[in-house]
């Protein structure tokens, strides 16, 4: 048998040899990729809403979801973001963050935005997919949306909010009996952390009975410094003998960005008050949880459960005054038929 033949002998052997332990022993040429480790865990830890760019009509809510990843990596992991109208239930903005393959040990921040009308609440469902499988689902409510400021409307300069000292004080410089001289002395009081720019207040002052504006001012409000209180006074000629509003404004390059009323009364016989009537409405952000229904049967305003029957402070029937208009009534009629 010469060298060649030999070498093919061989080579056969090898692959019989080859086969035989493939048969017998299948794990001996398995991919060597292929581990026993479970498959890995990606799930929401956190999440957080801020207000971002508030225009006019609309503003954007940023989203940050904290993803905790165990294990192997995940691959094709996407996060979408869904805001849903808390009233009417209608998806209002959906976008959609690609994270790609998940590798890390630990947690890791994903950012998103979303963009809702400036009124209502919202219900933001944020869902983690792994290859297009759902694997974790983390839902926050957000309200009073209405609340956040605009972009244009940002100053930190606004009207003092005093329980003792007026915001708004008018005094009577001179008077004869036709005009009066006012002074209105109007304090502001920056809020941010810097000094303000200049801002105008302007003023009108409004016949309470005709509505009609009898005098008005502007003046510009210089530079205030982070937490301090400046006063900033306008005189005006008014008719006298007359009560009026003084309906104070501040004005940031021709945006409304605060305002109050105070009055003037100059008629001694009739004085009025300014409207003090406030509704707050705050900017808050909560995780969704299912509100419990109360029972059958409404409460009262004190919380005390309402029964069956008449109001509180209200007797029950057509009262005494139409008791005795019947007994009138009935004793006429006896009386006829005598």
């Amino acid at each position: 048998m010469d060298t060649r033949t030999a070498l093919l002998a061989a080579a056969a052997a090898l692959l019989v040899a080859s086969a035989v332990g493939a048969v017998v022993a299948p794990g001996a040429i398995s991919d060597p990729r292929a581990t026993d480790e479970p498959p890995g865990d990606i799930r929401v830890a956190g999440a957080t809403v801020a207000p971002g760019d508030v225009r006019g009509e609309t503003a954007e809510l940023r989203l940050g979801t904290d993803l905790r990843h165990r294990g192997s990596p995940v691959e094709n992991v996407t996060v979408r973001h869904r805001a849903i109208g808390a009233e009417s239930g209608l998806l209002v903005d959906e976008t959609t963050v690609d994270v790609g393959d998940v590798d890390f040990d630990g947690e890791r921040t994903v950012n998103g935005t979303v963009t809702v009308e400036r009124e209502g609440g919202y219900r933001i469902e944020t869902v983690v997919f792994a290859d297009g499988q759902r694997r974790e689902q983390q839902t926050t409510r957000v309200a009073g949306v209405a609340a956040l400021t605009p972009d244009y409307a940002d100053t930190q300069v606004g009207f003092t909010d005093g329980s003792v000292w007026p915001t708004v004080a008018v005094s009577v410089v001179e008077a004869d009996n036709e005009t009066a001289t006012l002074s209105a002395s109007v304090s502001v009081t920056n809020r941010g952390d810097e000094p303000s720019d200049d801002v105008d207040l302007r003023l009108y002052l409004r016949q309470a009975e005709s509505n009609v504006i009898a005098a008005d001012a502007t003046e510009t409000v210089g530079t205030v410094r982070p937490g301090r209180t400046d006063t900033v006074t306008a005189t005006v000629e008014v008719p006298a003998g007359y009560n009026y509003y003084v309906d104070a404004a501040l004005f940031d390059d021709d945006v409304l960005v605060d305002e109050t009323q105070g009055v003037a009364n100059l008629n001694p016989r009739e004085t009025i008050s300014a409207n003090e009537t406030v509704r707050d409405v705050e900017f808050s952000v909560e995780d969704f949880e299912r509100d419990d229904v109360g029972g059958e049967g409404g409460d009262g305003a004190d919380g005390a459960p309402r029964g069956d029957g008449a109001t509180d402070g209200s007797t029950p029937g057509f009262g005494p005054l139409v008791a005795l208009v019947a007994l009138v009534v009935a004793a006429l009629t006896a009386r006829r038929r005598r």
